[in-house]
């Protein structure tokens, strides 16, 4: 049987560009689905009309607030302080044209539908490491055609998305590069697949393709080259892969299987999405869209039981994968506590092959897209992570536990504790001002989407590991699984997809990606506010926190509100609109060494193919945005690393258009001829060597 093609799979309604087979085997077709979060708990309008404008107040008294950061003073922010905005209309603006703040000074590149990646005049890129390339000693030459499970456990997954980089101490311009492999597409994969009938084998590899990768790259002199090489701390880690569960939740009932009755010990990770390199040297990595591996939820017949499910999105039949099939803990009849193993922050040691890798419970389960980490002046660790689904929430977790500086064993054994006791919050956000908010982007008349907001606490989990539920009528163990229904009861603002999460090592403030969400003020969704302005939202927006970071406070101001700057419904932080690059559907982001805000897309709404942006933080030129690359036809762009030498990213499925095929290709990227598209890692530099921006 030949693949299917692409036009016959379900068409989603959530983000307009991306093909239909990228949304069944990415997210199992959420944004076709009923919303999972139908609770009553108010939506960010209801609960701004409560909230007193504080704006004539913060305009008189200069009201400071606070922003500790790693190895810094106390900064005070006020409105005074920020980038003076346009007024009346989106389609006002401020904003300088004049000098280039530094790390962006390049030619932006033009919108385009060409399948390569294009970088700007100036600029070269290559491959670092493509699908199947060899990861670990013994790896066979990948062959599309003959693909086995034994080999893709020796080689670089699909589908790769988050990118971390690690230099290796002592050895010059050596890296450990992680990346996380988020999903499969086996209509992709697999020359005549059968998605009704997948073979044992094909299940298998599409296992083994998940996961993460751990591999060394050396950097090339005079370039940003890197080039993989197998080194000693190489791994691969699958859908199968122990994993260790931490915190509360750790050996509850609810995590209980038949395969382990101790509820403590998981076999693998999946759909890791985003993510992020620790200050003390591990990986964090988000399991995002877990709940569409899992069969049978409709057979469910505990009332209990299946409202929980429905809540994480789980309500149907058979899996789009059939791995059910081959393995019963796929089965949500033959096993109904496997689907709580999944849908938390993990954390890898790269440096030692041989460590089991952990699970989180602490820090709640939902739909992780990342977790990154900020660290106050005194040492306190904070935890950020958004629930990518429509409508669903922000959290973050603050530890109990200080951070040991150096890189001793005794250190990275108390480090990789850090995020088993402390407290985790859900937030809620009030705006300044609501009255004025219609649905079609137009900014208020103080010339902001601006407001503040509460972080409330939910579970807290102690030294001994134990947790204390702060939700009525719910225990801790419930919380740390069934934790979007914790923020259900207390109200937690529902946004527009909260991907990732970023402090600015510079300033402390912290980015939000809010990549779409077009049932905004769509039949029973919620109408627009102020963080969420336009209703049937598809191009998405940035949300930037002026948080108090291990208090329960914060300032927030849209940054962004994404789209054609030629439209009226979008906004650049008050710069002139004329003078920026189009964007659409944020999704991941990272910071320069300038403190510079670099922006992924995911599902550009625009009709051209996603790409890398950069966009200005401070001064004058604040929410210039220009873009500085563009993936091939039909891909992807993730886990944007920015250094001064070199722009990182990962080129997720390349060549998903509506209508490819394996037989007939969309896209021939990165191998050239009538090669089949491979999802790869590249890097960008300057020809020249100089330094990125320059």
């Amino acid at each position: 049987m030949a693949i299917k093609p692409l036009a016959l799979f379900v068409k989603h309604d959530g983000m307009s560009s991306r093909a239909s087979i990228t949304c069944q085997y990415k997210c199992g077709n959420a944004c076709s689905h009923e919303v999972p979060n139908n609770s009553q708990g108010e939506y960010f309008r209801d609960i701004a009309r409560t909230a007193l404008s504080r704006r004539g107040m913060l305009r008189g008294s200069g009201m400071a607030v606070l922003a500790v950061g790693a190895g810094s003073a106390l900064v005070a922010c006020s409105d005074s302080a920020e980038a003076a905005p346009g007024t009346g209309s989106a389609g006002s603006s401020g904003g300088s044209t004049g000098s280039t703040p530094a790390g962006t000074n390049f030619s932006a590149v033009a919108p385009n539908k060409a399948d390569a990646v294009t970088v700007p005049t100036g600029y070269e890129e290559s491959v670092v490491i493509r699908w199947g390339d060899a990861v670990l000693a013994g790896a066979p030459a990948f062959d599309f055609e003959k693909q086995t499970a034994a080999a893709q456990e020796l080689q670089f997954g699909f589908n790769n998305d988050f990118a971390g980089l690690l230099p290796v101490d002592g050895a010059p311009n050596t890296y450990l590069l992680v990346v996380n492999h988020e999903y499969s597409t086996e209509p992709a994969m697999f020359r005549g697949y059968d998605a009704q009938n997948p073979t044992e084998e094909q299940v298998k590899i599409g296992w083994a393709s998940h996961g993460l990768s751990v591999v060394q790259v050396k950097g090339e002199s005079g370039s940003g080259k890197l080039v993989p090489e197998i080194g000693s701390n190489n791994r691969r880690i699958t859908a199968t892969t122990e994993f260790v569960v931490t915190g509360p939740a750790a050996g509850s009932d609810f995590l209980k299987t038949s395969a382990d009755p101790t509820g403590t010990k998981v076999l693998g990770t999946l759909n890791n999405c985003s993510g992020g390199v620790t200050p003390w040297g591990t990986v964090l990595s988000g399991e995002e869209n877990f709940n569409q591996y899992f069969a049978n939820a409709e057979a469910v017949t505990d009332p209990v039981v299946a409202a929980r499910l429905k809540r994480y999105g789980l309500a149907g039949g058979a899996s789009e994968r059939k791995w059910e099939r081959f393995d019963k803990r796929f089965d949500l009849v033959a096993e109904p506590n496997e689907v709580n193993r999944f849908g938390y922050v993990v954390e890898v040691d790269p440096w030692d092959p041989s460590s089991t890798p952990i699970k989180h419970t602490a820090l709640g389960r939902f739909k992780h897209e990342a977790a990154t980490i900020y660290i106050t002046s005194d040492g306190t660790v904070v935890a950020y992570s958004g629930d990518d689904e429509r409508f669903d929430y922000m959290y973050k977790f603050v530890s109990s536990r200080k951070m040991q500086a150096g890189k001793s064993q005794a250190a990275m054994r108390h480090n990789m504790t850090l995020l088993d006791a402390g407290t985790l919050y859900v937030a809620k956000l009030s705006g300044n001002s609501t009255a004025e908010i219609d649905g079609t982007g137009k900014l208020p008349a103080d010339g902001k989407f601006d407001g503040s907001g509460e972080w409330v606490a939910i579970l807290r989990t102690g030294e001994d590991g134990k947790g204390e539920s702060l939700v009525d009528g719910m225990s801790a163990e419930e919380v740390a699984v069934f934790t979007r229904q914790a923020g259900d009861k207390v109200g937690a603002t529902k946004m527009d997809r909260p991907e990732d999460f970023e402090a600015n090592p510079k300033s402390g403030k912290v980015y939000v990606a809010l990549t779409n969400n077009t049932k905004r003020g769509v039949d029973s969704g919620a109408a627009a506010d102020e963080p969420n302005p336009r209703n049937n939202n598809k191009n998405g927006q940035v949300l930037e926190i002026t948080d108090n970071h291990a208090g329960t406070t914060f300032n927030w101001n849209l940054l962004l509100v994404c789209g054609d700057p030629a439209t009226a419904d979008t906004y650049f932080g008050g710069f002139d609109k004329t003078k920026v690059s189009p964007i659409s559907c944020p999704d991941n982001l990272a910071f320069d060494p300038h403190g510079n805000l670099w922006i992924s897309t995911d599902g550009n709404a625009l009709k051209s193919n996603d790409g890398l942006f950069s966009v200005v933080l401070e001064g004058e030129n604040r929410g210039e945005t220009k873009q500085f690359l563009t993936v091939p036809i039909g891909a992807e762009t993730c886990g944007p690393i920015v250094d001064e030498k070199r722009v990182i990213v990962c080129v997720q499925h390349p060549g998903e258009t509506d209508g490819a095929s394996v037989e007939s290709p969309a896209s021939h990227w990165p191998d050239g001829g009538s090669s089949q598209p491979r999802p790869s890692v590249i890097a960008a530099w300057k020809k020249d060597g100089s330094r990125i921006g320059s």
